[in-house]
Order: C-alpha cells, then sequence, then structure tokens
C-alpha cells in the first residue's frame, strides 16, 4: 500500500519538453517569440479598437468579427508568456495548476476559432442569399445570442474535457511537449484514459461536424447566388468578402490538422512537432487582423482614420 501511495505522490511541479536549442540560438530565439507576441497583440488590439470606437462598424458582420480579436488574444497569451519565459530565464518547468490553466485556454482558443467563424459564414450566408430578410433576422438581440451560444457551448465541451482529465490520478511530471494541452497532460495520467480520448474524440467530430457543415453550406449557397446575380461589382464584393472568409478558415483547418497528425507520426523529429504545434498559435492571431485590415475596405478605412487622428495628427 505503501508503495501505490508514493505512486501518486508527485511533485506540482511539471518539466516540460523545452526546444532543445543551442546556447547561441536561445536569445534570437526569445526575441523572435517576443516580436511575435507584440505584433499580435498590435494588430488584434488594432482591429479590436477599430470596430469597438466606430459605431459605423456596429453591425452583425463586424460585432462577430469582434469575437476574433478577443479569441486570438487569449490563445497567444496562454501561449507566449510562457514560452518567452521559458526562453528568457532557461527554464523548462511549469506549475501543474498553470499548465492545466494554459491548456484549458489553449483549447477554449481552437474551439471557439472554427465557432467564430462558422457563424461569420451564417452571417454572409443570409447577408448575401436573403438580403431582404437580413435586417430583420439578424438584429442585435440575435447577433447576442449567437455570441453567447459559441461562447457557452465553447466553455462547456473544454470545460468537460478537462473535468474528464482532472478526475484521473496522475503519476509522471514529464511532458513531451513544449506547452501544455490535453493530450500531453493525459500522457501523466496512470490510468485508464479510454473515456477521455472518446470524449476528445467526440469534441473534435463535433466542432468539425459544425464548423464544416456549416461553412461549407453557406459558401455553396453563397457561391450559387453571386452567379446566379447579374450585378458584377455586386458579385465581385460577395466573393472577395467570403474569399476572405475562407482564406483565415483554411489556415487554421490546416495549422490544425498538422498539429493532429505530427502527434501520430513517430518518425516526426520532436523539434519539428513542436514548431507545428506552436504554428497554430502564431500564424492565425498574427495574419487574421491583417487579412481583415487589408481585404474589407470598412475596416481598412477605419485604422487609416484611426492612425490619422490619433497617432499621427495634422
Amino acid at each position: 500500500m505503501a508503495s501505490v501511495g508514493n505512486l501518486y505522490n508527485i511533485s506540482s511541479v511539471l518539466k516540460l519538453q523545452g526546444f532543445d536549442l543551442p546556447s547561441e540560438s536561445s536569445l534570437p530565439a526569445f526575441f523572435f517569440a517576443t516580436l511575435s507576441y507584440m505584433i499580435i497583440l498590435f494588430c488584434n488590439l488594432v482591429l479590436l479598437i477599430t470596430i469597438i470606437m466606430n459605431k459605423s462598424l456596429h453591425e452583425p458582420m463586424y460585432l462577430l468579427l469582434l469575437n476574433l480579436p478577443i479569441n486570438d488574444l487569449l490563445g497567444s497569451t496562454a501561449l507566449f508568456p510562457q514560452i518567452i519565459k521559458e526562453l528568457l530565464l532557461d527554464t523548462e518547468t511549469i506549475e501543474f495548476s498553470t499548465c492545466v490553466t494554459q491548456a484549458f485556454f489553449i483549447h477554449v482558443y481552437g474551439g471557439g476559432a472554427v465557432f467564430i467563424l462558422a457563424a461569420m459564414a451564417y452571417d454572409r450566408y443570409l447577408a448575401i442569399c436573403i438580403p431582404l430578410r437580413y435586417n430583420t433576422v439578424m438584429t442585435n438581440a440575435h447577433i447576442m445570442k449567437i455570441i453567447s451560444v459559441v461562447w457557452i457551448f465553447n466553455f462547456i465541451l473544454m470545460t468537460i474535457l478537462f473535468y474528464l482529465l482532472l478526475r484521473l490520478p496522475r503519476c509522471r511530471s514529464q511532458l513531451t511537449h513544449s506547452y501544455c494541452d490535453n493530450p500531453s497532460l493525459l500522457q501523466l495520467v496512470c490510468a485508464d484514459t479510454t473515456i477521455n480520448n472518446i470524449y476528445g474524440l467526440l469534441v473534435t467530430a463535433l466542432t468539425q461536424v459544425i464548423s464544416l457543415g456549416l461553412i461549407f453550406y453557406s459558401y455553396l449557397q453563397i457561391l450559387v447566388a453571386c452567379f446566379r446575380n447579374k450585378r458584377s461589382d455586386t458579385r465581385s464584393k460577395a466573393l472577395q468578402t467570403c474569399a476572405t472568409h475562407l482564406i483565415v478558415f483554411l489556415l487554421l483547418e490546416c495549422l490544425g490538422l498538422f498539429t493532429i497528425i505530427s502527434y501520430r507520426l513517430q518518425n516526426l523529429s520532436a523539434l519539428s512537432r513542436r514548431f507545428i504545434g506552436v504554428s497554430t498559435l502564431i500564424f492565425p492571431p498574427t495574419l487574421n487582423p491583417i487579412i481583415y485590415g487589408l481585404k474589407t475596405k470598412e475596416i481598412r478605412t477605419k485604422i487609416v482614420k484611426l492612425f490619422q487622428q490619433n497617432v499621427f495628427p495634422s
């Protein structure tokens, strides 16, 4: 009985895999991580402030878009401070409670991204395919319901996921990843994880079926409506808007798919696996505000005006 008790009497401090960088590369990596985080913060805050400060952008499409930088800031803030600390202090340890918190919000970020993009696709479907009913359907009350459902549903799914994890005894302290997520935390468990694996697969399948189904249906209907439309300017604007959404969604899906596959490729180097995992939390939060800022004329105009009035006043 004593040996069983000692088996689960382990440290509350976990050891991360680390990036295994040579000493001469640690400082450039620290500056790169810090710069990446600063760019993500700057770009997403600019998009966020622009939408909040301009009443002309308080429309359904932009109110839904507002949730994307919030979600990106949540995900990147869950990851980058820990990585910057790891590179700066050359430490590869993290408190278990901090690790679970980081993993929870990283998963919230992943689920939130696909649900928000699905909600934006639904909005564009109504605006382009049923324009006469759009204003009566997409009221402020309806928008708030959609946003609330997206966040509440996402938080419920992830809370159950981590409840199932935390109920299990842990007998290891060595993570196989450079940051915390559910798969790496499950590897610390010395118990049957069948329920966790089944639920994890169900959550992944559910989020993909809902998001992919809604997005593909919406854009298929939008394409049909666009090619039926006789006005070339209307068709061009609709296709441009859809192309922006699709670029963002495909980028997120491809990076997420690569991350999932990387866990199952035994021959993949540890460094490549860690880079693929981190890239999902670097590229979408960096590119999303840039893509929407550059490709959406209304936002681009307001951002320029914001900088002219507050940063470079004449």
